[in-house]
């Protein structure tokens, strides 16, 4: 079945360029001709050939299949670096992240950080995710015009958050503030070489003074439960604690606040959903599920690494050739869900692949979900009439592969 709409500028590609512009801007036409036309088909990160992987059961397969791995160089049998060049000793710890780790070593760290990550701890904070969100609302009322629900609310929150759990303190916010800016806008693109090499230094200095005074004096916070962690008689050790806290502030800080605003905009522009809510609020929890599905800001994982060469629709994927699967593309499979393209609060079963799938499925899951109800719930009910300030054509996506995230959301309170 070929796609309904012809894609912009040409029809097969030989390459799908996840960098372009023309493929943001118009993605769930490529996610479309992608599923159909080329299911495994050639693609590009930065400057990095790809193999692209979007059929639902296909993308599953590959982050589930011990025949996929995550750490380079286990896959390609060349040792078991996980990066393809070498790292400055100071901030070599960060590529110990459990994220880029496979079995028996991801078991072990996940098994230590899923302490940390319990529904009490989760629960803990609920009541601060509340309070923050009340207060970024009440720091929004006087504002005139239109506000960016992006930097001006849905960033805030999952900063302070983060912020919260790894118990910093109020001197120290500013630093951190700007390590969270390292840490999230200068990991892609030719930014990342002076990154690493130069701009995470003072970042994991910093972390690592955390670290020092959390085990001196540990605080109600998740950097405590984590330091306190033991599994089998095993702690983390001070390495892997500061690839934990980086991937808190990264993962937890960049997907929470994407998935609020492209919630919003996703309930602004179906306003009879949104009547919906306010007849039954319980209807929330699967509301955020199809939020994840229809317009998670999550499109493709961490690159998998074949073990071994393997076939999939007649195309086969070398030994140690990257593969990345199209969560974005495989949410709106047909063979999957029924009419995927509608955004539909009550959609049951939904069993998408926004946090992934297999052993690597996303620890946070449950803060994610949780801070962006808080932050959705609250928004919509105190400003029943919020609705974009420019058209939709309007609005910029971000042309960072594997994400759907906006550029801003301009939006009208009231």
């Amino acid at each position: 079945m070929a796609a309904a709409t012809p894609l912009p500028e040409f029809d097969s590609p030989k390459l799908v360029d996840l960098n372009s512009l023309a493929f943001h801007d118009h993605k769930y036409l490529w996610y479309e001709w992608m599923r159909e036309e080329a299911p495994v088909c050639a693609g590009k990160i930065s400057i990095m050939k790809v193999t692209l992987v979007s059929r639902y059961d296909d993308c599953k397969m590959v982050l589930s299949d011990p025949r996929f791995m995550r750490n380079r160089g286990t896959a390609r049998g060349k040792g078991s670096s996980p990066m393809p060049f070498p790292m400055p000793k100071s901030i070599a710890a960060l590529a110990k992240s459990m994220i880029i780790e496979d079995d028996p070593e991801h078991r072990r760290l996940r098994s230590l950080v899923n302490q940390a990550f319990s529904p009490r701890a989760v629960a803990a904070l609920s009541d601060r995710v509340t309070g923050l969100t009340e207060e970024t609302l009440d720091g929004l009322s006087g504002k005139q015009g239109p506000i960016d629900l992006l930097s001006d609310y849905a960033r805030p929150i999952p900063m302070r958050v983060i912020a919260d759990m790894v118990g910093v303190s109020g001197s120290e916010a500013q630093e951190f503030s700007k390590i969270m800016g390292t840490l999230t806008q200068g990991l892609t693109g030719m930014r990342m070489i002076r990154t690493l090499f130069w701009d995470l230094r003072p970042a994991q200095r910093f972390v690592r003074g955390l670290i020092h005074r959390k085990r001196a004096e540990p605080g109600d916070d998740i950097l405590s439960e984590l330091i306190g962690a033991e599994h089998e008689g095993e702690r983390l050790n001070e390495d892997e604690l500061v690839a934990m806290v980086f991937l808190l502030m990264i993962g937890g800080f960049e997907t929470t606040q994407h998935l609020i605003t492209n919630g919003t905009r996703a309930l602004i522009e179906h306003p009879g959903q949104v009547e919906r809510l306010r007849a039954n609020p319980d209807l929330w929890g699967s509301a955020l599920e199809e939020i994840v599905r229809y317009r998670g800001p999550v499109h493709g994982t961490k690159l998998q690494y074949a073990a071994e060469d393997i076939s999939l629709h007649g195309q086969t994927i070398s030994r140690g050739s990257p593969v990345m699967p199209m969560l974005g593309a495989a949410n709106h499979d047909p063979r999957v869900f029924e009419k995927p393209d509608e955004f539909d609060i009550t959609r049951a079963p939904n069993h998408h692949l926004g946090f992934g799938f297999g052993p690597h499925f996303c620890l946070g899951r449950q803060l994610a979900l949780m801070e962006a109800r808080v932050s959705l719930e609250k928004i919509f009910s105190r400003y029943p009439d919020l609705r974009l300030a420019v058209p939709a054509s309007e609005l910029k996506m971000a042309a960072m592969p594997g994400w759907h995230r906006h550029v801003s959301l301009p939006v009208e309170l009231g």
